[in-house]
């Protein structure tokens, strides 16, 4: 059992971490910003820390529209990023002059911002509302959480901010100009940023990213997870090639333990897996969520489904195929039409004994096998049933012949007084046996509005074995009715 610990406390773990917000009187003031205003508080807090001014005459302008480049400067700020050290992006609007290059420079170098489709950024246009949506996402590695209800009539499929426009407003950092609209090209006031910055920061909750290159990998999807019923939360960020790179997001939501499976693609010459799998350990350490990723190579406990046994289960037994008895008294949970489910932890073929309330007992055949890039066991069931019967409609005339082979699969009778096939497997083999008539049947069935029809010249008998578990099944061979 190989395992490795990575943990992720509080805002140790946020990559970029945010500063922290002070609270205290503003030492600043100005004069078209009274403390009465909605984005007051969001304001003097950013201005103290030294991420937004004023102008020479006192005044804040919170009304007038603010800039994209404007924009990169407070949030490149707002996020630490390093602006020391940047390449030149290559937009033909932005020239080292410019007062936001470093800003601008550092954003496109994080995937963050990528400019218009004409190879210029625009620093000077108004940055719009969509826009700003995008960039905050990116920018403080929001999680990419949705709303299964959008709420939004201008916010459809085909609008590139779409996912982040309703990203933020599922975490709550702004609302539409309308209940029901988000304007996504309308402008941002300066005031308006301010709030919505702040309200970006508070509202960020502690999570982990990982990069497809953390991994060593070129690229990263989720696999087999299960969230330990709302432990945390998974999200996949789909990189854009040549740009940014796929990351997996985590949120920690409340103490207790899950699974986390990732499946991707090596960097070449990298002798790495293409999987990984985590026990991931949420617990409260100081007040705060600590998430914990247990590296395993453990398969999980895994849900098998025993179906079909028309009854109520009195107890169920579990041994190996072989015969040796691991328990007669498995814990199961019952489910809705005639379903138990039972849980799996080891690779093997079992036979599961479901006794009922009646007497009767019905056997199931289980194979659980291992695949080392999954979670959970790849499950097969085969239910006992080593015969059928089949009684063919009046107007069969009883003639009929079988497919080569069909003696070591199963053997096959017809009584001619109740029009009925009596099928029993031999036990040599599986397979399938194909029973043709001489004749072609139809079949006319009718409901309240319309009326259906089927067609069939004979039957297809289909034999399965896991170890001495035997399974027949019969049913017609339809054919297109013209």
């Amino acid at each position: 059992m190989k395992k490795r610990l990575l943990t992720i406390a509080g805002a140790l773990l946020l990559a970029g971490s945010l500063p922290v917000a002070s609270f205290a009187a503003s030492t600043k003031q100005f004069s078209d910003v009274p403390s009465t205003k909605h984005f007051a508080e969001a304001v003097y807090d950013l201005a103290d820390r030294n991420i937004i001014g004023g102008y020479p005459d006192g005044t804040f302008k919170p009304g007038n529209p603010i800039t994209r480049g404007q924009a990169a400067a407070i949030i490149a700020k707002m996020t630490n990023l390093d602006m020391d050290n940047v390449k030149n992006p290559g937009f033909k609007d932005v020239t080292t002059s410019n007062g936001s290059y470093k800003a601008i420079a550092a954003l496109s170098e994080n995937g963050i911002i990528s400019g218009y489709g004409d190879g210029k950024f625009g620093p000077n246009d108004p940055i719009k509302r969509g826009q700003m949506a995008s960039i905050l996402v990116k920018a403080f590695d929001l999680p990419r959480e949705s709303v299964t209800n959008n709420p939004f009539t201008d916010i459809d499929n085909s609008l590139s901010h779409r996912e982040n426009i309703l990203a933020i407003y599922a975490l709550g950092i702004t609302t539409g100009t309308t209940p029901t609209t988000f304007s996504p090209n309308a402008p941002i006031t300066r005031g308006q940023a301010a709030k919505m910055l702040k309200a970006t920061e508070e509202a960020k909750p502690s999570m982990l990213t990982l990069k497809a290159s953390d991994l060593k990998w070129t690229s990263v999807r989720v696999g087999q997870t299960d969230t330990g019923n709302g432990v945390f939360k998974v999200f996949k960020v789909n990189g854009k090639e040549g740009y940014t790179e796929d990351k997996i997001q985590l949120v920690p939501l409340k103490e207790g333990t899950g699974l986390l499976n990732l499946l991707g693609t090596p960097i070449k010459g990298s002798n790495v897996k293409d999987y990984k799998k985590y026990n991931v350990h949420v617990k409260k350490v100081n007040g705060e969520l600590q998430l914990t990723l247990e590296e395993t190579e453990e398969m999980a406990a895994t849900e098998v489904k025993l179906y079909g046994h028309q009854g109520k289960v009195k107890t169920i037994a579990l041994s190996t195929m072989e015969g040796k008895q691991l328990s007669d008294q498995v814990p199961f949970k019952e489910e809705e039409f005639s379903t138990v489910s039972i849980t799996i932890d080891q690779p093997g073929q079992y036979i599961a004994t479901l006794k009922l309330e009646d007497g009767k007992e019905v056997r199931y055949g289980i194979e659980a096998q291992a695949k080392k890039e999954q979670t959970y066991y790849d499950i097969t069931v085969l239910k006992e049933e080593p015969s059928a019967v089949y009684k063919e409609i009046a107007e069969y005339k009883g003639k009929y012949k079988l497919s080569a082979n069909s003696a070591d699969i199963a053997e096959i009778t017809f009584d001619a007084d109740t029009n009925t096939f009596h099928i029993k497997a031999t036990g040599k083999k599986e397979g399938t046996i194909y029973v043709d008539y001489e004749q072609r049947l139809t079949e006319k069935s009718c409901d309240d509005t319309e009326c259906y029809f089927s067609a069939w010249s004979g039957l297809i008998v289909g034999v399965k074995q896991m170890g001495s578990i035997v399974n027949v099944f019969v049913k017609r061979d339809a054919e297109i009715d013209h």
